[in-house]
């Protein structure tokens, strides 16, 4: 009996196994045919299969269900750590309501109630920050991050209904999602993936997908995509196939501290100079995409390369000061645009 017992264990972990590595789902005769028994043995063991992970028949196919599938994970002291941390950065740069990840901290809160009670306090603390009233409730976007994660999960494509940032026109297109990324900046979320037309990689901002339909055509990553590789040389998601571009700011000596207790890209090289401004160099993909960074120091940085990022900041300089009323004469106009931005 004993025996019986065991090797039924074994066998059911071993189907566990398997329909995780076959999203599409398998017939039991193949489930059958991979882990060496009879068709009838499968058949018996469907109702446990059922309670204990979240499989069902669709079609005539065992598949998990990955909406409710649930998977062990444990944590050391430091690995909690990082879970504490990564759930404050998440609570605080996300202005959207998601239930998912609000359950996910509460359990990542639970788990570390013996082993660090103080850290599971303020885990399950960021859980309730997600789920606070003031918290965007966005329906279509929560349906459309369900919706490209169950996708991502099984290898299937997507039909999306994307809305154009500048024309706001809805373009219709089928996706095979490679890859999913938060982005602080704006606090949103992008999808990295194939797109039909014009059967090229793009990326696509989540908040723009007004709508998204299950497909059932599979789709494999290509074999030369690696994300790692494709993001190196952005600034945050913005990639391109063109080569980078080199990006030269030059810091002032109040900001230059600030500046070097953070390495702001894996490329970036810095040189103090000798009144104590800094000079910082990097090769970026999209140089537009740091504008909002470039912004947040104010007089305090300069570009001076490239010549068409210092334009568009020489542009917007000359907006600002007309903003806010200001005259000064050009030799006087950087001192008159640092006041602006100082906190005093």
């Amino acid at each position: 009996m004993y025996d019986e017992a065991t090797n039924k264990t074994a066998r059911m972990l071993q189907i566990e196994a398997l329909l995780l590595t076959h999203p599409e789902g398998l017939t039991q005769a193949e489930v059958a045919r991979r882990i060496g028994v009879n068709r009838s043995t499968i058949h018996r063991y469907l109702p446990d299969l059922t309670d204990q992970f979240a499989i069902y028949e669709d079609n005539g196919r065992l598949v998990i269900n990955r909406d409710t599938y649930l998977t062990n994970v444990r944590f050391t002291l430091h690995e909690a750590m990082a879970m504490h941390l990564a759930a404050r950065l998440m609570a605080t740069r996300t202005d959207k309501h998601n239930p998912h990840a609000a359950s996910a901290l509460r359990k990542v809160g639970v788990a570390l109630e013996r082993l660090a009670p103080l850290m599971s306090q303020h885990v399950a603390a960021s859980a309730d920050s997600m789920d606070d009233q003031a918290q965007r409730h966005d329906p279509v976007y929560l349906e459309v991050l369900e919706g490209l994660t169950r996708a991502w999960s099984e290898r299937r494509k997507v039909k999306v209904w994307h809305q154009h940032e500048e024309t706001r026109q809805v373009h219709t297109y089928v996706f095979a999602p490679y890859f999913i990324e938060s982005y602080a900046v704006g606090q949103t979320t992008h999808v990295i993936g194939w797109r039909q037309p014009p059967d090229a990689m793009r990326t696509l901002k989540l908040e723009r997908i007004r709508r998204i339909e299950r497909l059932d055509e599979p789709y494999e990553i290509a074999a030369d995509f690696d994300v790692r590789q494709a993001l190196a040389g952005a600034w945050g998601i913005w990639y391109t196939e063109e080569e980078p571009v080199e990006v030269v700011l030059k810091f002032t000596p109040r900001a230059a501290n600030r500046v070097r207790e953070t390495r702001w890209h894996r490329s970036e090289r810095l040189e103090v100079q000798s009144d104590g401004s800094v000079i910082w160099q990097a090769m970026i993909d999209e140089p537009r995409e740091m504008l909002p960074w470039i912004r947040g120091w104010g007089a305090d940085v300069e570009v001076v390369a490239p010549a068409k990022l210092r334009a568009a900041l020489t542009d917007e300089t000359r907006r600002l000061a007309q903003v806010y009323g200001v005259t000064a004469s050009s030799s006087s106009l950087s001192e008159a645009i640092a006041d602006l931005w100082r906190d005093e």
